[in-house]
């Protein structure tokens, strides 16, 4: 396992922990929040790139939330629920409650525009395609070699691509043939099912939000990778079959 990379605010800055828990959601932290605009549609980096900038901390235990904005301004505190609101994400509708507090005040005035903090009700659904693809994974070789393709040698930062786990030694889009095998990650099994269609979020600096790099241009004259249902995919998403610890450095396998 090369790097863990939880995103506990959907669209907002990635955190990256030694060891999570699998469960049949995924990670329990992962998307566990969400924003949405004044129209009650889902806010994410692709309409806002900036909200990346902000770093949010999330402790499951203590149901605390906390988010640092690039300005030095902290918003913590107890996470507490509000009114149901439903959502769309992607066409899926998503179950959620309204935070109460400060953070919506705090980042609709980083936005410029209003935004409301959600929280999901059911594990698993912050996630765009839901449980059922809870675990993303890409591979350093295939990263390595679309880097190459960019003409940005080693310097392509995996966390454009926003993916749970990453994985060395193996040979670039090695992942590509896990599609509807079981793999083995630490303690956890996942079934591979599908490949992750990549957006323009691909294509922004993960520390800012600026687009800075023609990552979809280059997947599209890429060559490596076979015809799929999915637009641009890079990276491949499963669903856990059998829950447990991950950890960096544990062993990637099929089964």
């Amino acid at each position: 396992m090369a790097w863990i990379s939880v995103a506990p605010v959907k669209g907002l800055g990635l955190v990256h922990p030694a060891v999570v828990e699998l469960g049949r959601g995924g990670v329990t932290a992962n998307r566990a929040f969400y924003l949405v605009d004044e129209h009650g549609q889902m806010v994410n980096g692709k309409r806002l790139g900036s909200l990346v900038a902000i770093a949010p901390a999330y402790d499951t235990a203590q149901e605390t939330l906390t988010l640092a904005f690039p300005d030095r301004t902290v918003v913590a505190g107890h996470v507490t629920l509000g009114g149901e609101v439903t959502t769309s994400f992607f066409g899926r509708p998503v179950s959620g409650r309204v935070v109460e507090g400060r953070w919506s005040m705090a980042l609709s005035a980083y936005a410029g525009r209003p935004l409301t903090l959600v929280k999901i009700v059911h594990p698993g659904d912050g996630v765009d395609r839901g449980s059922a693809a809870a675990v993303s994974l890409l591979s350093t070789g295939s990263l390595d070699g679309l880097a190459a393709a960019l003409g940005v040698g080693p310097d392509l930062d995996h966390r454009r691509f926003r993916m749970l786990f990453g994985v060395s030694g193996v040979a670039p889009h090695a992942e590509d043939a896990w599609l509807g095998r079981r793999v083995r990650l630490g303690k956890a099994v996942v079934a591979f099912g599908g490949r992750v269609g990549r957006c323009l979020v691909t294509s922004q600096d993960p520390d800012t939000g600026t687009v800075d790099l023609d990552t979809l241009g280059a997947l599209r004259t890429y060559g490596q990778q076979p015809e799929t249902g999915e637009r641009l995919p890079f990276g491949v998403w499963g669903e856990v079959v059998e829950p447990g610890r991950v950890c960096l450095s544990d062993v990637v396998e099929p089964v």
